[in-house]
């Protein structure tokens, strides 16, 4: 299939197959909002668990103040950390694996 004719997802899932990408990233090199990228990322995500060699990887996001790195939604882009409130956070990575 050629990229042309390839969705948006399609696209995304190729990308994380190769390397690892943060929402930002991914908004950047498919033309769409990191929040229309992390909607695309857990679609890709759930068309996965139907098969048994692949899966979606997330690094979780990390506040880089105090290190707090269990938020409730490791996909998620929290504006800041409930631990410090600092607003210095790392966003997630994904990448499928």
């Amino acid at each position: 299939m050629r990229e042309a004719d390839e969705t948006t997802r399609e696209r995304i899932a190729a990308h994380l197959r190769e390397t690892a990408a943060s929402p930002s990233a991914l908004a950047v090199e498919f033309d769409v909002t990191a929040n229309a990228a992390i909607d695309h990322v857990r679609h890709v995500a759930q068309s996965l668990s139907a098969s048994d060699d692949e899966q979606l990887l997330v690094a979780p996001p990390e506040c880089r103040e105090c290190g707090f790195s269990d938020f409730d939604d490791p996909a998620n882009r929290p504006s800041r950390c409930p631990d410090c409130k600092s607003e210095a956070v790392k966003e997630p990575a994904f990448r499928i694996g």
